[in-house]
């Protein structure tokens, strides 16, 4: 991919110096801040990949009820702040990816004749605090739509790397822009519509969220399609990209934590599902290729 280390985004909270511990990562990406069935499975296979017990840590600590939180850090550049050199560049590609996809969503937005709201994107290292509840490390990267703000642990590529998923710098957009996609959700309507939905139809959460994500998937595709526009993609970054969706698939992760595959327990599809709708949005461009509601996940 195409891109130059600059300023860091005024969308980024960098609480690396802040956060509490350091932990392992975690999986599918998140949308609201629980875990989940597929989480309690990462927990599990990161536990038994690294010798470290998060699955207890997890169990003993956190929450996922919203928090009241006052306190406000405001955006700070990466120099100077701890983490290796490696770390840092991460950082300032996610700087770079934050303001390309929401430039891009901007964009549509305004050519339908809506406004696009900024969302911030916290970096941090082990837990920190979200409108979402505690956002720790072993939960994976996810977005909170109370407070409209992604949460990233940077040891995440450690752990994507471990489920067999590619890290190059396009598979890292695509999991920024997936995060995005959750914020497009919120914008557009569709993440109250689906609260509402869950709340009329309990025995349907776990279907309706894999639409959820399947179409945050899409919407990575639609940013993935402007910047295949704009010649900053180069040969093999798709290919990455769609690497990383499979590795965090669930038929994936069941597997590599030594289960049967069940289809009725996922929350965000398999990993032909993410692969699947990541092209259609990525072919399609436009947000109407992406309706995954439509009864058929492919």
């Amino acid at each position: 991919m195409e891109w130059t280390p600059g300023n860091m985004s005024s969308d980024i909270e960098d609480r690396r110096d802040d956060s509490g511990g350091s932990g392992g990562g975690g999986g599918g990406f998140g949308f609201g801040g629980g875990i989940g069935i597929v989480g309690f499975l990462v927990l599990l296979v990161i536990s038994l990949l690294t010798g470290r017990n998060f699955l207890g840590a997890f169990l003993g600590g956190g929450s996922s009820a919203p928090v009241a939180q006052t306190q406000h850090i405001s955006p700070t550049p990466s120099a100077g702040r701890a983490g290796s050199a490696g770390e840092d560049r991460d950082a300032h590609l996610i700087s770079f990816v934050l303001d390309d996809v929401q430039k891009t969503w901007t964009q549509i937005f305004a050519q339908q004749g809506k406004q696009y709201r900024h969302a911030k994107l916290v970096l941090f290292r082990g837990s920190t605090y979200s409108g979402c509840g505690t956002a720790q490390a072993a939960t994976g990267p996810f977005y909170c739509p109370a407070d409209e703000k992604v949460y990233i642990d940077l040891d995440f590529w450690d752990d994507l790397k471990r489920f067999g998923g590619s890290t190059a710098d396009f598979a890292q957009a695509y999991v920024i822009a997936h995060e995005l996609g959750h914020h497009v959700q919120k914008l557009l309507g569709t993440e109250q519509k689906v609260t509402q939905l869950e709340q009329e139809e309990p025995s349907q959460r776990n279907h309706l969220s894999v639409d959820v994500e399947l179409q945050a998937d899409c919407y990575a595709g639609v940013w993935a399609h402007s910047a295949q526009q704009r010649n900053i993609v180069d040969p093999g970054d798709v290919e990455n990209a769609l690497n990383a969706a499979a590795a965090v698939g669930d038929d994936h992760l069941q597997k590599m934590s030594g289960r049967a595959v069940s289809p009725e327990s996922w929350t965000h599809g398999s990993s032909a599902q993410r692969q699947h709708w990541f092209t259609r949005g990525l072919q399609g461009g436009e947000i109407s290729s992406c309706n995954t509601f439509g009864g058929s996940q492919q």
